[in-house]
């Protein structure tokens, strides 16, 4: 592939009707053969950007490329869902020739035939594979990849990281340092307030970053010192000026018997003097303060957040023996012979492929505790064998699913029984936005919806968390926050999650269905 620029000058957006720019003069280029990836915040403007390299919206300053570019994921229409994937890949890239698409999904674990299937029939992982063939089938594209790994199970996101890392001329947009480490050879990092292009994976970037900050960290408090002393000179000169100046009204004749009416303009004058030296001095202060103030810099300091777990009198919470379930009318168990136990203080991973009854177990475990939406679920599943849990279990639940987030963070809170106050501190910590409190939730982006979610669980004192892929659509530096967090307050959990290395730092026990 020829190398060719792409030129980011002078670009400043803002989405219309909101008071802050999402870019603000930024400047870049970046090579048509690299393989970058693209880190920020959620609401950052990470996917924004991928939309304005595309021409999506309007912006001020200059995108020049020679480039084709082309966007992953397509959106595949309702429509186009009923029918196979080689019916209708023309529809999502033009000029797209099928015999590429096979070499690609040759290169995806993949034999032809399921672009010959219905694309509604095929599993999450096969269809994201198919995109992908798609999307690398084309010859000169740079090609924009927005979170290719979200739904895909351990076993596809290790084949779809292979793959990308034998690829090169796209930008990747994700949330999985594995993924990022493995595939990108450089990295534009979304700052609070400025841009970064370095070259390296995320892990170099990030050491890079500790050992930057904690230099500026060293001189933002040497820094501080100084304006504190600065500030007491300040005072004293202060106090000094006032002291002489009442020193030159007003005496007592008894006290000072021997001060005239006429010294009065003596003293005046020496006052002057010694005030215009002061005036002088505050300035020279208010000078270097202002210079010292002007070095504290911008720092993306996460801070830390709490959590409050609550003590069971037993100590196994949930007991589970030769367990096995299925849902009604299907042939076959979604797993058998499960016998694990959560005690207090452990952090159990379920793990296994999508579609393996993850998700189904979790709620089954809800419903036992009087937590979840029983009559609905029991209905279509039924179960062999042990499941119960603690008596009086308080479980504080992440749900997979946030299509249900709609109107005001208020009401939210009314509703779960959470200080609001509180919960905002614990969403500003997880960098969110003033201005989203604002808004109704379903405005929110999927990774901002996720942190509602999670802060409300950790606000829940509860004696077991039990959370289902809580980090999906999640930024890499909350994922490290809550990581953290986990860490220092040890609470008891069960959960579900796709990024393994939080289940590496999490997990104390991992259960394969």
């Amino acid at each position: 592939m020829h190398m060719a620029q792409i030129n980011v000058s002078h670009l400043t957006f803002s989405y219309e009707g909101s008071f802050d720019s999402i870019f603000e003069d930024v400047s870049f280029s970046i090579d048509t053969n690299w393989k970058l990836g693209l880190l920020g915040r959620n609401g950052k403007g990470k996917t924004t950007f991928l939309r304005l390299l595309l021409g999506r919206y309007p912006y001020q300053g200059t995108i020049s490329a020679q480039a084709v570019f082309d966007y992953f994921p397509y959106s595949v229409s309702e429509r186009q869902m009923q029918l196979s994937a080689a019916e209708f890949m023309e529809e999502l890239k033009a000029g797209c020739e099928q015999w590429r698409v096979i070499r690609e999904l040759e290169q995806l674990g993949h034999g032809p035939e399921i672009l010959y299937r219905s694309f509604a029939g095929l599993s999450l992982g096969e269809q994201t594979k198919i995109l992908l063939a798609v999307l690398f089938s084309g010859e000169r594209d740079f090609l924009l990849i927005d979170e290719p790994t979200n739904h895909l199970d351990q076993a596809s996101r290790e084949i779809v990281k292979g793959y990308l890392a034998s690829k090169k001329g796209f930008v990747l947009v994700s949330h999985d340092r594995d993924l990022l480490d493995c595939c990108v050879d450089h990295v534009l990092v979304l700052n609070r307030r400025s841009i970064e292009l370095q070259s390296g994976n995320f892990s170099t970037w990030w050491e890079n970053k500790q050992r930057r900050d904690q230099f500026v960290q060293a001189e933002n408090e040497r820094h501080l010192r100084e304006i504190g002393k600065l500030k007491q000179a300040a005072a004293r000169t202060a106090r000094w000026a006032d002291k002489n100046e009442s020193t030159k009204i007003g005496f007592d004749p008894i006290e000072e018997p021997d001060r005239r009416k006429d010294t009065r303009g003596f003293i005046g004058a020496k006052t002057k003097k010694a005030q215009s030296r002061v005036k002088q001095m505050e300035k020279r202060i208010h000078r270097e303060l202002e210079e010292k103030e002007g070095l504290l810099e911008d720092l993306e300091r996460p801070a830390d957040l709490k959590i409050v777990p609550l003590r069971h009198h037993k100590d196994i919470l949930v007991n589970i023996r030769e367990y096995s379930l299925k849902y009604h009318g299907t042939g076959e168990p979604l797993f058998t012979d499960l016998t694990f136990s959560v005690s207090h203080g452990q952090r159990i991973a379920i793990h296994g492929s999508n579609g393996c009854g993850k998700s189904t177990l979790l709620k089954m475990i809800l419903q036992k505790a009087g937590a979840g939406e029983e009559n609905l679920f029991r209905a279509e599943v039924c179960e062999t064998g042990t499941c119960e849990t603690a008596s009086g279990l308080v479980i504080s639940y992440v749900n997979q699913d946030t299509s249900m987030l709609r109107g005001s963070i208020s009401a939210f809170c009314g509703e779960r029984n959470l200080e609001e106050s509180l919960f905002c501190a614990v969403l500003r910590q997880l960098d969110m936005e003033r201005g989203q409190f604002l808004k109704g939730m379903e405005e929110y982006s999927e990774g901002q919806k996720k942190k509602v979610l999670v802060a409300a669980s950790l606000l829940t004192p509860a004696h077991l968390y039990v959370w289902d892929e809580p980090l999906n659509y999640m930024d890499v530096f909350s994922r490290m926050q809550i990581e953290k967090l986990i860490l220092d307050y040890e609470p008891t959990m069960l959960f579900v999650e796709h990024d393994g290395r939080f289940r590496e730092k999490i997990a104390t026990a991992t259960i394969a269905l």
